[in-house]
C-alpha cells in the first residue's frame, strides 16, 4: 500500500520551531514531533538536551540547543535575534505538588510559580510576536490546563498552578487579539493529567473517563498542529485534550 504525502499545510519542511521545556514531558515529545513534520528545531530548556538531540538527530531531523532559563530577559531575548523562526510551542512551566500552607515558603513558591507559568509565556510570546510580524507572521502555542478551567482535577490540586494556567487562558485571548492583526497566530491546549515528572505521585488514573492520565505525544500531536500552516485560521483558541476529564466552554 502506498503511503499518501504528508498535506502541505502539515509540513514544516523550511520552517524553524522553538520549543520550549524541551528536556523531557510534553516539550520533548512536541519537539519530536515537529521534528516529524520536517522543522528545523531551537530546543530551550535549562535542563540538558542531550536525548532530545540525539532523539532527532537519530530521525534525520535537525535541531539547535539553546540552554537558559526563561526568567533571565536577556536570555529570552537572545532567542529571536538570530535567523526567523515560524512557530513557538511553549511547553516549559512548574508544579509544585506541596499544599496550601500560610508561611514565607509558600508565599515565595507562589510568585517563583506566577514568575514561570505567567509572566515568561506572556513575554515569550510578546517576543515572539515582534519578531514574527517582522518576518511576515508566525504561530504561537501555548500549554495551560484543564485546572485552569476547572480549579484542579482533584483536592490535591496546587492553588497557585491552577491559578496560574487560568491566567495563560486569559493571555491567550489577549495576545490574540494583539497578534492577530500583525499576521501571528496565539493558541493553547488544555491538557488534562499526562504522564510526566511533574504529574509523579498524583494517582488520577481511576477517576478519569479514559481510566488514565494522558501520555506526552497525545498532547504533542496538537501543540504541533497549532504551529502548522493547517491552523491558519484559529486564533485565541484552547483546544480541550484531556479524554474527556472536563466538556464545557
Amino acid at each position: 500500500m502506498n503511503t499518501l504525502p504528508l498535506p502541505a499545510a502539515l509540513s514544516m519542511q523550511g520552517k524553524r520551531a522553538l520549543v520550549t521545556g524541551a528536556a523531557s514531558g510534553i516539550g520533548k515529545a512536541t519537539a519530536l514531533v515537529l521534528a516529524q513534520l520536517g522543522a528545523d528545531l531551537v530546543l530551550c530548556d535549562r535542563a540538558p538536551m542531550d536525548e532530545t538531540q540525539a532523539e532527532i538527530n537519530a530521525g534525520g531531523g535537525n535541531c539547535v540547543l539553546a540552554r537558559g532559563d526563561l526568567t533571565d530577559d536577556a536570555f529570552m531575548a537572545s532567542l529571536f535575534a538570530g535567523d526567523r523562526i515560524h512557530a513557538v510551542a511553549h511547553c516549559a512551566g512548574i508544579l509544585e505538588g506541596r499544599p496550601w500552607t500560610e508561611d514565607r515558603a509558600w508565599h515565595e513558591r507562589f510568585h517563583r510559580v506566577m514568575d514561570i507559568n505567567v509572566r515568561v509565556p506572556l513575554q515569550l510570546a510578546a517576543a515572539a510576536t515582534d519578531h514574527m510580524a517582522a518576518h511576515g507572521g508566525g504561530n504561537i502555542a501555548l500549554v495551560g490546563s484543564v485546572a485552569g478551567k476547572t480549579g484542579g482535577t482533584s483536592v490535591s490540586t496546587p492553588p497557585d498552578y491552577a491559578a496560574s494556567k487560568g491566567a495563560v487562558h486569559t493571555l491567550v485571548k489577549w495576545l490574540s487579539r494583539n497578534a492577530v492583526g500583525r499576521g501571528v497566530l496565539v493558541n493553547a491546549v488544555a491538557p488534562g493529567p499526562v504522564e510526566t515528572a511533574m504529574t509523579r505521585g498524583f494517582n488520577l488514573g481511576p477517576t478519569l473517563p479514559m481510566g488514565r492520565i494522558g501520555r506526552a505525544e497525545e498532547l504533542a500531536w496538537p501543540i504541533a498542529f497549532l504551529c502548522t500552516s493547517a491552523a491558519s485560521y484559529l486564533s485565541g483558541a484552547i483546544l480541550d485534550v484531556n479524554g474527556g476529564a472536563f466538556v464545557g466552554p
